[in-house]
């Protein structure tokens, strides 16, 4: 006897056993119980998801006479009386399939409704299955639309297609319509598992998770390269073999890229990539793995209790979790959206690999730098005996000055409100708090330390977004222990990843892993936004009091009228 393919082996013969499409099965479960039939279904979904098979059994459930051969319309057809047995076998004659993607003409369409006004000749019903509807001709369509809406009482209509936007309303209109959805790689794991089981072939369970997502919600297609696989491995299916044979990319190289990516790793990166075209990986399944594993650390991110509901048998699940606590939220929101985008960027570069290394390289270049060398911030011991902050004999990242230029304001301004000369320009665009001159600023050194700690890491990008707010609109209140203890006045500024994210940029800054920050909310007085708005406020005053000081200025306001636009003085950094 010839071997009988798994698909078409398991297929489901009744409504309890389809899997992944119980709101259909209850839908039509319930119609067949209280034998509310509609006249015409239309089944739609992608490929392998079940509308033949739905259709097959709608069909049986229609004619099943019973084991007794007195039975009548049910919702669990027999499967042994002859209706159903010549179902099954596709040798009913009052069940008719129709491919519409072969018979897609009007002639079709009128010899097949030709039968229509012939009764069932050994059913109960006659059903008519035009699968693929949607190839049929607008000609075809409009053959069977007064059939389809006004058919004899003793026929059914039922119709499949995998594109119903092609379907003209006219037939939607007439149809009950059911949108078989694409299985979960869950829901097809579990019945990989079973059939499996009951083949007594050996699987290892990765080897089946690798089947289930490479099916892409199809059962079909699940249930076909599980037939490929157990060729391919000799009747076992094991994870390597597996793995080959689909040409995926093993998950190690993903979980390395992205490890490196996290802690701005160029080097092993391109070392890696190189990896993978000497191994002929693929690249765009490099990245759709990538994307995969960057949406589970995103769902961890955002809903931490959900990783107990994950499958705890996956080995993958603790790296995943691994790299969602070590990458920021936005940061993988940032590399979702590049790898999403990068794979329709392969097919345009001369060598998919070049253009896989250019869009890990891009990752990296749009990731905000996060970690300064240790010299380039005075250590934490310096904060705590309150002296100000020094920089070592290497220069920073970014040349700020600041601390000549806060010993220069000091020695020119009062202790109360110290001036600074000169604002860095990675501050220019942040948001400052308006600070008037009833607004009080108590100096201290921890403020003057903290304010040009602040300020290099802003200048040098190593913090961003609602980390850079925290960190200026917060006050030094003490340094005991490696204990930070900041406080600021709005409790929005106090989220626990902004906290974490500064203390990071601190650690890494300073070259002290034992740093550790707590935020209370408080009245601040001394905090570097104050003293930035207080820098600015004197600079634009000093700017106004030259151009009204100026002679050149004077004298066409004195001889030809002239008047200075209320606003239009800007203050030009030096």
């Amino acid at each position: 006897m010839s071997y009988l393919v798994l698909a078409r082996k398991y297929r489901p013969r009744n409504f309890s056993e389809m899997v992944g499409q119980s709101h259909v099965v209850q839908a039509l479960v319930n119609a067949l119980t209280t034998q509310r039939l509609h006249h015409a279904y239309l089944f739609t979904g992608t490929r392998g998801v079940g509308k033949t098979t739905v259709s097959r059994i709608l069909a049986k459930s229609l004619n099943c006479t019973g084991v007794g051969g007195q039975g009548d319309i049910t919702a669990e057809p027999c499967g042994v009386c002859q209706a159903c047995r010549d179902i099954d076998s596709g040798r009913f004659v009052d069940y008719t399939e129709l491919d519409a993607a072969s018979n897609r003409g009007v002639d079709e369409i009128a010899q097949l409704l030709e039968q229509a006004v012939y009764k069932p000749v050994v059913g109960r019903f006659k059903v008519f299955m035009i699968d693929e509807v949607h190839m049929l001709t607008n000609t075809a369509f409009n053959a069977m639309l007064k059939t389809l809406e006004e058919p004899p009482e003793y026929l059914k209509f039922v119709l499949a297609t995998t594109d119903p936007q092609k379907v003209p309303a006219t037939v939607l209109s007439r149809c009950l319509q059911f949108n078989l959805r694409p299985m979960a790689p869950e829901t097809v794991l579990q019945h990989l598992a079973q059939v499996l089981n009951t083949e007594n072939v050996p699987a290892d369970p990765q080897a089946l998770r690798l089947l289930a997502r490479a099916a892409r919600g199809s059962m079909r297609d699940a249930l076909s390269l599980t037939d490929q696989a157990i060729a391919f491995g000799s009747g076992r299916l094991d994870e390597a073999s597996v793995r080959t044979m689909l040409g995926s990319v093993d998950r190690s190289y993903v979980f390395r890229l992205l490890d490196a990516l996290a802690r701005g790793d160029g080097r092993t990166v391109v070392e890696t990539s190189e990896i993978l075209r000497l191994n002929g990986l693929s690249a765009a399944s490099t990245l759709e793995e990538m994307t995969t594993v960057l949406q589970r650390m995103a769902v961890l991110q955002a809903v931490p209790e959900m990783a107990s509901g994950d499958d705890n048998a996956d080995p993958e699940i603790a790296e995943t979790a691994r790299l969602a606590h070590i990458l920021p939220a936005d940061e993988t929101q940032l590399l979702y959206s590049l790898c999403l985008h990068g794979r329709g960027e392969l097919g345009l570069a001369p060598d998919e690999y070049a253009a896989l290394t250019m869009v890990l390289l891009r990752l990296l270049a749009f990731k905000p730098s996060g970690a300064l060398a240790p010299t380039a911030l005075a250590p934490a011991a310096q904060i705590a005996t309150g002296g100000s902050a020094a920089v070592s004999g290497k220069k920073p990242l970014a040349e700020l000055a600041v601390r000549s230029q806060v010993e220069s304001a000091r020695a020119s301004a009062p202790a109360a409100a110290p001036a600074i000369e000169r604002v860095p320009e990675a501050l220019q665009g942040a948001p400052a708090e308006v600070v008037t001159a009833t607004d009080p600023l108590e100096s201290s050194r921890l403020g003057d330390a903290w304010s040009q700690i602040v300020n290099q890491l802003a200048a040098a990008e190593a913090i961003a977004a609602l980390t850079r707010e925290l960190a200026l609109q917060s006050e030094l209140c003490s340094q005991e222990g490696g204990v930070w203890s900041l406080r600021v006045e709005r409790e929005s500024l106090s989220q626990p990843a902004a906290r974490e994210r500064l203390q990071t940029a601190l650690q890494l800054a300073l070259g002290d892993p034992l740093i550790k920050l707590s935020v209370e909310v408080g009245q601040v007085t001394d905090s570097p936004a104050r003293r930035n708005g207080i820098a600015l406020t004197e600079k634009q005053r000093a700017a106004e009091a030259l151009i009204h000081t100026d002679p050149l200025v004077v004298d066409m306001i004195r001889d030809w009228g002239a008047k200075i636009v209320p606003g239009s003085i800007k203050s030009v950094s030096s």
